[in-house]
Formats: C-alpha cells, sequence, structure tokens
C-alpha cells in the first residue's frame, strides 16, 4: 500500500489551515498545519513534506522569506502559494524563485487540488495561475 503524500500547511490564519487540513484528508492527503514559518522552520522533520502550500502574508517571516529559506533546506521541495495579496511583484519574484504556483484566494478546491497533483508529479506547472 503506497504511503499517502503529506503536505505541510502554512497560514496564521486558523479557519484556512482548518479548512485546507480537511480538504486534504478527504482528498486522501496527510498533512501537518503550521501557524507560521517559525513553527514549519522548526520542525525536525521539514525535508519529509512531499509539498508545502503556504500564505504570503504572515507575521513574522513571510512567505517569500520562508521560501527563501526552504530552497537551502529542502529545494525539491515544491511550494504553492495561497493569498489574498494580488501584488504581480510578490507574484513575479515567488514563480522566479521556483514556487510551483501563486495562487489568489479564494481559491476553488478542484484549482488547488489541481496544483497540488502537478505539484506532486513533479511535472510541468499548469499554464493558468
Amino acid at each position: 500500500m503506497l504511503k499517502a503524500p503529506v503536505i505541510a500547511i502554512v497560514d496564521d490564519d486558523d479557519s484556512v489551515r482548518e479548512a485546507l487540513s480537511d480538504l486534504l484528508q478527504v482528498t486522501g492527503f496527510a498533512s501537518r498545519a503550521f501557524a507560521s514559518a517559525n513553527a514549519l522552520l522548526s520542525d525536525a522533520a521539514i525535508d519529509d513534506f512531499d509539498c508545502i502550500i503556504t500564505d504570503v502574508r504572515m507575521p513574522g517571516i513571510d512567505g517569500i522569506q520562508l521560501q527563501a529559506r526552504l530552497r537551502t533546506l529542502c529545494p525539491a521541495t515544491p511550494l504553492i502559494f495561497i493569498t489574498s495579496a494580488h501584488d504581480p511583484a510578490t507574484r513575479n519574484r515567488a514563480l522566479e524563485c521556483g514556487a510551483h504556483a501563486y495562487l489568489a484566494k479564494p481559491i476553488g478546491d478542484d484549482v488547488l487540488l489541481a496544483h497540488l497533483e502537478s505539484a506532486l508529479d513533479r511535472g510541468e506547472r499548469p499554464g493558468a495561475r
């Protein structure tokens, strides 16, 4: 039996973390939720995640700063940004630095899951972002 991919969810909003955890659970993924980038970065199993979904705007270390640190710690782990920040410069920076996707909230479950499946397949990025 194959092990379910484990997805890290990093968002300072409790309701977003809970909703994403529930969505991933019902679609067959395992997940671990973190309220901050610091919490993820201090996790001993940080390199065991199959994908990381993170917000951009968070107190302390933001998503872009987290991305820079993850490139050193676990460079092969795909990163998906979900955000209400509609800033083209931030979006471009995230994608240029290797983010698999940069998705604007609200995000349809089907859109997020399609990007997640693509990230886990290590295939081409979906065209729509």
